[in-house]
C-alpha cells in the first residue's frame, strides 16, 4: 500500500496514513476521494515566498477588472481583489510532494486540491485575472466573509477643502 502522508521513523503506520488498497504511488494517491489536482503557475511572492508547502491551507485571491454596468450613469470599470476560494489543501509545489517544513522553498507552481465545482471557478479565475495565495492557519477553518476591495476602497478621495472665506 501506498503512504498518503509522510511516517517519522518509529511512528506506527495507522489506516488513515495509507491509500487505498490498490492505488499506484504517485500524486494520484494523496487526492481525496471526490476532489480533483489543480496545478497553477506563481511566482515567489504569489506563492507566498516558498512557505505555502504540501499539507498547508491557502486562500486564492483574484485580481481583475469589474466589467461596468452599462446602465449606470458613469460606467467604468474598477479593478478588484476578492478571495474566491477559501481553505484550499496544497497537494504539492513544484514536482515535490515531500514535506520539509524546516524551510522554505521557492516554487513556480503549486498543485492544490479542489472541488470539481473549485476547479471550474479558480480555472475561469485564472482566465480573468491575477492569482495570489495567502497562507491560512493550519487551524482556522473560519470563512472571512468579505466583499473584495477596489481602488475607492483600499484609497479613498481626500475630504473636500472647505470653501475659502468660511
Amino acid at each position: 500500500r501506498v503512504l498518503r502522508s509522510s511516517v517519522l521513523a518509529g511512528e506506527p503506520v495507522s489506516e488513515a496514513k495509507l491509500a487505498p488498497a490498490g492505488t499506484l504511488g504517485g500524486l494520484s494517491a494523496l487526492i481525496t476521494e471526490g476532489k480533483r489536482a489543480i496545478t497553477v503557475r506563481v511566482n515567489d511572492v504569489i506563492g507566498v515566498a516558498g512557505f505555502a508547502l504540501p499539507g498547508n491551507y491557502v486562500d486564492i485571491i483574484v485580481s481583475t477588472e469589474t466589467v461596468p454596468d452599462p446602465n449606470a450613469a458613469q460606467a467604468r470599470a474598477q479593478s478588484i481583489s476578492k478571495i474566491v476560494l477559501e481553505r484550499i489543501l496544497v497537494l504539492a509545489v513544484a514536482q515535490e510532494v515531500s514535506r520539509d517544513e524546516t524551510r522554505p522553498k521557492v516554487v513556480n507552481a503549486v498543485t492544490l486540491e479542489v472541488t470539481p465545482e473549485q476547479a471550474e471557478q479558480l480555472d475561469l479565475a485564472r482566465s480573468v485575472g491575477t492569482l495570489s495565495l495567502a497562507l491560512r492557519n493550519q487551524v482556522d477553518p473560519a470563512a472571512a466573509a468579505t466583499e473584495g476591495t477596489t481602488k475607492d476602497n483600499l484609497l479613498p478621495a481626500p475630504p473636500a477643502a472647505p470653501p475659502r472665506g468660511a
